[in-house]
């Protein structure tokens, strides 16, 4: 599986994408930040953003998009199609062409994503 495209900021980062995948993650960037106040970045060669700590990722790859939470196993009532993934709380919402998905859908589990590194702080500190 690839990595996102390289780039040195959101903007260049959506820029370097097409067709489909642009359209997605221009929806959901725009929802996501009309949800929370987010800071956006480049990590990792995804766009994330940031709120009390790295709160949502999106990562277009060859064949799909990701759109993921660092405590996304905590969204799955509001989301069942997240699936965990790795340590902690991650989980990813992972997405084809078909796949249906609302600007509400991505700004609710935005707007809960950010509630809860507010309360928890943040997920990648260590104990």
């Amino acid at each position: 599986m690839g990595m996102g495209p390289a780039a040195d900021n959101p903007d260049a980062y959506i820029a370097a994408l097409s067709g489909w995948q642009r359209e997605r993650a221009e929806m959901m960037r725009a929802a996501i930040m009309g949800a929370a106040p987010f800071e956006e970045t480049i990590k990792w060669t995804n766009l994330v953003f940031m709120a009390y700590g790295p709160c949502i990722l999106i990562r277009a790859e060859e064949h799909r998009v990701l759109l993921g939470f660092w405590r996304g196993k905590r969204l799955r009532e509001l989301e069942p199609r997240i699936k965990a993934s790795g340590k902690y709380e991650l989980g990813n919402l992972e997405m084809t062409e078909a796949t249906e998905v609302t600007p509400d859908i991505v700004a609710t589990l935005a707007a809960e994503a950010f509630r809860l590194n507010a309360e928890l702080g943040n997920p990648a500190a260590r104990p």
